[in-house]
């Protein structure tokens, strides 16, 4: 059941996007969107590998809270009419509605994820932006860390209603790919088509896609099988979601280790970076 949307923001530019999804998610499912803005620390915000006297550190301090605090005013300002644009109430009483609710951390973004993320159901980032070096941390944070489904938003891109409508699965049986399809049952109910897109190697002791299809069956949720062919398994599983038309992709990820996909490139990392298609995704 899905109720808590957790969604953690900061000044980069991504914060209608990340909302949008939140929000389409929320109305379907009648949840609340927890709206966490991450708040740098006066001391963060100082100039390292500079040498200050203890008055010049003071003032920088004081400047750093000031701008800070201008920031979270104009922010918060940002974020209560976009709640308003996308139907979001902002009162966390109401029950049967999708609602809203807003409240500030301070610290790095990786480490608020980790603490709001935990008692999440879903957690919404925006796809990092690698050239940038931003959300990398924050992707790992929520995966590894807090272990709840990530909504990953690429660009900026609006959802409309037909928003996880058709939902396209990525199978070949691995323990990722399983918790994914654990933790995403109530949005593969809620759509009217599901499809399983199965391609390469099924891996040691994993169930086959028919396997897949019986265990939706038993839930409710009629699902077909899609095979796609290509040596890069992620090309082929964005390529295959363009051409049939579906509005989100569910699958596992990192079958390595974070570090090991990082240093020598894997399905995950290509998938993050060429998608133009919000994914949700489990490790």
């Amino acid at each position: 059941m899905i109720k808590s949307i957790l969604v953690p923001v900061r000044g980069d530019g991504m914060v209608a996007t990340v909302l949008a999804h939140a929000a389409e998610l929320a109305k379907q499912h009648e949840a609340q969107v927890n709206v966490v803005h991450c708040r740098a620390q006066p001391k963060d915000l100082i100039p390292q590998g500079i040498a200050l006297n203890d008055f010049a550190r003071k003032v920088m301090t004081e400047q750093a809270s000031e701008l800070a605090n201008r920031q979270e005013d104009h922010l918060r300002g940002i974020l209560h009419r976009l709640a308003r644009d996308f139907g979001l109430q902002e009162d966390t009483d109401q029950n049967g509605s999708a609602n809203c609710n807003f409240v500030e951390e301070q610290g790095r973004m990786a480490d608020v994820v980790k603490h709001a993320g935990r008692l999440s159901d879903i957690i919404v980032l925006p796809k990092p932006q690698r050239e940038r070096n931003l959300g990398q941390s924050s992707l790992k944070a929520a995966l590894y860390g807090a272990g709840r489904p990530v909504l990953i938003c690429p660009g900026q891109l609006q959802p409309d209603e037909t928003f996880a409508q058709h939902v396209a699965v990525g199978w070949n049986g691995s323990l990722p790919a399983a918790r994914a399809v654990a933790s995403s049952l109530d949005v593969v109910h809620a759509a009217r088509r599901v499809s399983i897109l199965a391609g390469g190697k099924v891996q040691v002791h994993g169930p086959s896609a028919e396997e897949l299809v019986a265990y939706y069956a038993l839930r409710g949720i009629t699902a077909e099988v899609m095979a796609f062919e290509g040596k890069d398994p992620a090309t082929g599983l964005l390529r295959t979601c363009n051409e049939i038309g579906a509005s989100l992709l569910i699958t596992g990820a990192y079958s390595h280790s974070h570090e090991t996909e990082m240093l020598f490139g894997g399905n995950t990392e290509r998938i993050v970076d060429k998608t133009e298609m919000p994914i949700l995704m489990a490790h």
